[in-house]
């Protein structure tokens, strides 16, 4: 029971990881980017090409997951997204759903239809034993990295002048301009900051969930969304609590009642949106 409570865990902070980026550009900046799974791709084919084509360690290629994805955000937020901030919500779904159809046949054409396989260092593979607990390293190594992010992002965005100012932009960009707050540059290092932890996050699962292929934005997207709506849009620690929750239940549910398991995480979601549409973890009555 405790080897399936710490896996669920570790399964919740990668998704955490990939999910808390949409949480940035959706539950920050009111923004619904359903592209999202795209940049996760592009940062676990990033660790993936690297280590399998040029011999980069894995570690060394984890920042590169992050940054190139943020760059390709920073792009595709001047030239793209910055249009549809003020747009309809339908108008934003159907754009970024777009998206996310043309980044697989271009990922599927230049990469090929193979699952790109990420092999771990000796370091991170096998487990270990604690008090009988049969613990991965690398899932150990995901909950560490994971749980430094969490903090880290919980400060960047609610303890720093930065966060204030990207949440005064967001309720009012012209007031927030009329102070002498520069709203573009605000909104397009979030939006950067979102992209690259879904890169990151998309290099951290590569190994859990068997490699990257050009079908991970779609088939991840429902999981993302799922942790926002269960753990809140306004705020990092709903997400956070959400995903652990969400993980906890998927990892016990598939070993417990395989023949259901999977299915345990949509009841969560149909209750939430029954019951407490703003969130299980949201604060307030906000959605």
């Amino acid at each position: 029971m405790l080897t399936i409570l710490f896996d669920g865990v570790a399964y919740g902070m990668l998704l955490f990881v990939l999910a808390s980026g949409l949480s940035v550009t959706l539950g920050l900046m009111n923004f619904i980017n359903l592209a999202h799974g795209a940049f996760a791709m592009v940062g676990g084919y990033v660790t993936a090409l690297l280590m399998n084509r040029a011999g980069v360690p894995f570690l060394v290629t984890l920042p590169a997951a992050f940054l190139i994805p943020a760059i390709l955000g920073v792009v595709l937020e001047r030239t793209l997204y910055r249009r549809l901030y003020g747009a309809s919500p339908l108008d934003q779904v159907l754009f970024t759903i777009g998206l996310v159809l043309m980044a697989m046949p271009i990922a599927d054409f230049f990469l090929g239809d193979e699952p790109q396989q990420v092999n771990l260092p000796a370091w991170l593979s096998g487990s270990v034993t604690v008090h009988g607990v049969g613990i991965s390293l690398y899932r150990l190594f995901i909950v560490v990295v994971c749980g430094i992010i969490a903090a880290v992002l919980q400060l960047f965005l609610v303890r720093t002048r930065f966060g204030a100012q990207l949440r005064a932009a967001v309720d009012d960009a012209r007031v927030a301009d009329g102070l002498g707050i520069n709203v573009d540059r605000i909104f397009a290092v979030a939006f950067a900051v979102g992209s690259g932890l879904a890169g990151l996050g998309g290099a951290l699962a590569a190994d859990v969930v068997g490699g990257i292929d050009p079908s991970f934005p779609v088939k991840f997207l429902v999981t993302f969304l799922i942790v926002v709506t269960i753990g809140g849009a306004n705020g990092i620690l709903g997400a956070l609590f959400g995903a652990l929750l969400l993980g906890v239940l998927d990892v016990a549910g598939k070993y417990y009642v395989p023949s259901v398991g999977g299915f345990i995480i949509y009841g969560v979601m149909v209750v939430t949106l029954v019951l407490r549409p703003q969130g299980l973890f949201a604060r307030g009555d906000g959605r």
